[in-house]
């Protein structure tokens, strides 16, 4: 008798708001079953959509949660912080550098040996500001440039297991971390007015390039950053 295929399988983290929430989204309705984890308020579970609570600085925590999976075959690193103003002091610099690069690497280092097992792939979240400096957002800027370079060196020391390591970049996407920011009619003008297609993205136009990055079309490709910007890193 033959076995029906089991659905592929992805770990979303940051997956409860925002940017990961979309990805995890696009991950279910593509028919994946996901785990998306994340610190808040949780959304009610869905077909194929699961949410956890976890905190990326919490060794732990992370370590159960690799434990309690049986197939892995997509990590999603969207778990991450700014906090405008404040990273100028060191410790709020280095508590956003903890979460944002060091968590990634944290899940990266717990999930190697799923996703080995299933010849999987890592999809990071970078930034436009890991290319650009950002004067009030040190910590966050420096974390995300670490992260792109994170993201090809993980790519070279995974290739031996089969595991591919991409990350995207996203430009400006309509969010709560950015809600400050549209608010504000000054630079909202300054924002859109460098953006070659004019618009804030949104979320779940995050989705469809975490597809491509997860799947065999993407088979060659690792250490890549895909900026999902609107053409802003091209001005």
């Amino acid at each position: 008798m033959s076995t029906a295929p089991t659905s592929p399988s992805a770990i979303v983290t940051g997956g409860t708001s925002g940017i990961g929430l979309a990805i995890a989204h696009g991950f279910a309705e593509a028919g994946y079953t996901v785990t998306a984890a994340g610190l808040g308020a949780l959304p009610a579970d869905e077909a194929g959509l699961s949410f956890r609570t976890l905190d990326v600085t919490d060794t732990a925590a992370i370590a159960d949660l690799a434990a309690g999976q049986t197939r892995v075959d997509v990590l999603v690193n969207a778990a991450g912080v700014i906090r405008r103003q404040e990273e100028l002091e060191p410790d709020v610099f280095a508590s956003v550098v903890d979460i944002n690069l060091n968590g990634t690497m944290r899940m990266c280092a717990a999930l190697r040996p799923k996703l080995a097992e299933s010849k999987g792939c890592i999809i990071n979240i970078a930034s436009m500001l890991s290319y650009f400096g950002g004067g009030l957002v040190p910590g966050y800027s420096a974390s995300k440039g670490g992260v792109a370079q994170l993201t090809k060196s993980l790519a070279i020391a995974y290739a031996g297991d089969g595991i591919r390591v991409n990350a995207m970049a996203p430009g400006w996407i309509a969010t709560p971390l950015t809600e400050q920011l549209r608010a504000d009619p000054e630079r909202n003008a300054a924002i859109t007015g460098r953006t070659p297609l004019g618009r804030w993205g949104n979320p779940e136009e995050l989705a469809g390039p975490a597809l491509f990055l997860a799947s065999d079309a993407a088979s060659f490709i690792t250490g890549s950053i895909l900026n999902v910007d609107g053409g802003y890193s091209v001005m």
